[in-house]
């Protein structure tokens, strides 16, 4: 998929990214993804999409659901792992 440079839509995906706390291309990788799926060609159904995006990203983080928090609760240690390595 080429570039696209419409300033509303990479203030979306930098708004996402944001949101998320990842980079502003994984942003823009993650509404690619979804413009895809959905098959649209215009500007303005590209806008649609990252602002869909940004408001389910926004719910979820208001909901408690946000990336933070989840990789936070991933990365806490049962009672009896705290000192717990596996080796590679």
């Amino acid at each position: 998929m080429y570039p696209i440079n419409d300033r509303e839509y990479l203030k979306l995906c930098a708004d996402i990214a944001s949101v998320m706390s990842i980079s502003l291309s994984s942003a823009k990788k993650k509404v690619e993804i979804k413009i895809s799926k959905c098959g649209s060609t215009t500007i303005e159904e590209k806008r649609k999409i990252a602002k869909d995006i940004l408001v389910s990203c926004q719910n979820d983080k208001e909901n408690g659901k946000g990336s933070v928090k989840i990789f936070d609760e991933l990365m806490e240690t049962l009672e009896d792992d705290d000192n717990f390595l596996v080796e590679d």
